[in-house]
């Protein structure tokens, strides 16, 4: 089932004809952000907000063409660039809101990547609610069981075709996620999640495309996928340091392969691994405020490139009620 019939609309996205970096924009929508975010275990306390600011810096200069890893020889290496917003809103202890709107520029390097234009703005709003339904000891630990649900759509009329410079794939997306973390009473923590995407339909600018047949329409199935996450982590310094080790996966239930020295389209069939590191620190002498870091490597895929991304940022927590009741104080 796609998500537009589920919904009964259409996104009204132009895609225009060549999105991925001569690969998928698909993998991008996955990248995660290591914050108070709808895939961990953390949750903010009721009437809390936490927001995020970020900046993400990837690249890449080669691509797997299906199982093939192939050299960007003719756009040479693509930058990506994402500034992400995103708020964590605490409405129960227990069930919390997000929403987030990343803004991404991409581009080639010179001399030969030079020669095309990249793309930039805002990419897709995203909306999720999570869930925590188990909290409670287990052993010399503490069992947490928690489910998301989030819905993303595109937020302007980005190429979603334009191949490897897209900024998105140009689709609406509904996923469920659940996630499981078991924490020892030393603070080292092992959390695991899978999750199932739910992606609609995006339209390109031309009448035909190939996806292992002919198809004489502008709009492009995008293929559903799943995806699973393992995280070893640890709190060090009385809870104000956070260290991770992640491995992600993802692969598409459908779709077609990269064709020889052709650009990638949205129905392609998208699978990767990937490795990463993140750190989180709190600080103890300005309440609510906190730094992260992070650092992600494909190790393997089809379709997709062979991308590595740094970022970093700031959250800050507040209590909403607190501050209402403070300024009412001073008036």
């Amino acid at each position: 089932m796609k998500v537009n019939k589920l919904f009964s609309f259409h996104t009204s996205k132009k895609g225009r004809a060549l999105p991925f970096f001569e690969v998928l924009a698909l993998f991008f929508l996955t990248i995660p952000l290591k914050a108070q975010t709808p895939s961990d275990a953390l949750m903010m306390p009721s009437k809390n907000i936490c927001v995020l600011f970020s900046y993400d810096m990837g690249t890449f200069d080669r691509y797997w063409e299906g199982s093939y890893l192939r050299s960007n020889e003719t756009i040479a290496t693509v930058d990506r660039n994402t500034v992400l917003p995103m708020a964590a809103i605490g409405i129960l202890d227990d069930l919390n809101f997000y929403v987030s709107l990343p803004y991404v520029k991409t581009e080639s390097s010179e001399p030969n990547g030079g020669k095309f234009a990249g793309a930039r703005g805002f990419q897709d709003i995203g909306f999720a609610l999570k869930y925590r339904a188990i909290h409670s000891d287990l052993g010399t630990g503490k069992l947490t069981a928690l489910a998301t649900a989030g819905f993303s759509t595109p937020f302007t009329n980005y190429l979603s075709d334009y191949r490897p410079y897209s900024i998105g794939a140009g689709a609406p997306e509904f996923s469920l996620r659940a996630i499981g973390q078991y924490e020892l009473s030393n603070q080292f923590y092992l959390r695991a999640s899978l999750a199932h995407l739910w992606r609609g339909y995006t339209e390109a600018e031309r009448d035909y495309y190939y996806n292992n047949g002919s198809y004489y329409t502008a709009w492009m199935d995008v293929p559903n996928a799943w995806t699973y996450e393992a995280i070893l982590g640890k709190w060090l310094f009385d809870t104000s340091l956070k260290l991770e080790l992640s491995y992600t996966s993802l692969a598409s239930t459908s779709g077609d392969d990269i064709r020889a020295y052709n650009a990638a389209q949205p129905t392609n069939k998208v699978e990767f691994d990937r490795v990463g590191l993140s750190a989180q620190y709190f600080f103890k002498s300005i309440k609510g405020l906190g730094i992260v870091a992070y650092h992600n490597r494909v190790v393997n895929g089809r379709n997709v490139p062979k991308f590595n991304n740094t970022g970093f940022g700031l959250t800050y927590q507040f209590n909403v009620i607190k501050k209402q009741t403070e300024t009412t104080n001073e008036q």
